[in-house]
């Protein structure tokens, strides 16, 4: 599917499969949607373009991201997809030629989304594609600090479950652990943001006005790869704190096994001795044998106790 935008007496109007007749010199924006061959075939023989594949669009190099020619410029980067409690990622490519933004993609977006509707509400007046593609990273940024917020929120819930009255359950870690990686994917898109807005800050086919609003959102990008460093510092200090509450709790186990071991142990020794088969043991005949060794198992027991209570080990 292809979405065309239009300049149109001050204001930017929309029009669904432009492949029909239209005045081109008012092109501002051509998003291209889960692009049929047909439609990938239309968008690169207006522009004299190559549009990049999936697998070119998900390379990692530095080059691969944002690269310039003599006449375009070349964003591929990826945008964030909240599904129920997980985040995904999706990549995008963004071509700038002419003045012209354009853009393809395989899924619906947030980001476009809410750039579109600022567009049709006239909250914005864009004229070209170098606004459309920053108004894009402007609906972007703030779509990442909304996902940083929300990861903040599901750390304090986290945090407030973990509880040494409570039973320590496994669950709680599994949950860090998911945080841990959800606040990784958004540091890392994060970080291909402010890659290729600083490309954008280095090239010259912006216009100058244009560069202020872009130190400002490369500021923007510092404060949440910010936020996402205090995120982590979070997460990593809640695995440690449950963690040593396990270990306490462990310990404390091992602690009352030791103490009833250490405590039958005296009795265990008086039960041996009398236990033992020599012939000459004078107090096998004894009428009150058995209750004195009996008494004498507890009183070692209570003598015992009695000593740990005083070291206050328990």
């Amino acid at each position: 599917m292809i979405f065309g935008y239009f300049r149109s007496k001050g204001y930017v109007k929309g029009l669904e499969d432009v492949q029909e007749s239209f005045q081109i010199e008012e092109l501002i924006w051509l998003d291209l949607l889960a692009p049929t061959a047909e439609e990938r075939l239309f968008a690169e023989d207006l522009f004299k373009i190559k549009l990049q594949t999936a697998e070119e669009i998900e390379e990692i190099e530095s080059s691969s991201k944002y690269s310039e020619t003599e006449n375009q410029i070349i964003i591929n980067t990826n945008f964030l997809v909240r599904e129920n409690e997980h985040i995904k990622d999706f990549p995008v490519s963004l071509i700038l030629k002419n003045n012209v933004l354009i853009s393809n993609r395989n899924e619906r977006l947030q980001t476009f989304g809410d750039t579109i509707r600022k567009i049709k509400n006239k909250h914005k007046i864009l004229t070209n594609g170098y606004q459309i593609i920053l108004a894009l990273f402007e609906s972007r940024i703030d779509l990442d600090a909304d996902f940083l917020e929300a990861i903040a929120g599901q750390i304090t819930k986290v945090s407030k479950s973990i509880n040494i009255e409570q039973d320590l359950d496994e669950d709680v870690l599994i949950a860090i652990s998911n945080l841990q990686e959800t606040t990784m994917m958004v540091h890392e898109n994060i970080i291909d943001k402010q890659r290729a807005l600083s490309g954008m800050l280095k090239s010259e086919f912006f216009p100058e006005e244009s560069y202020e609003l872009i130190r400002i959102m490369i500021k923007d990008v510092g404060s949440l790869l910010d936020h996402t460093q205090f995120s982590f510092e979070r997460l990593e200090n809640l695995q440690n704190t449950f963690l040593g509450l396990v270990g306490f709790e462990q310990n404390k186990v091992i602690k009352i096994f030791t103490v009833v071991t250490v405590v039958f142990m005296p009795p265990t020794l008086i039960a041996s001795i009398y236990g033992m088969n020599f012939k000459i043991m004078p107090e096998l005949h004894w009428a009150f044998g058995y209750p004195l060794a009996v008494v004498a198992m507890v009183i070692a027991s209570a003598g015992t106790l009695l000593f740990f209570k005083r070291k206050k080990w328990l």
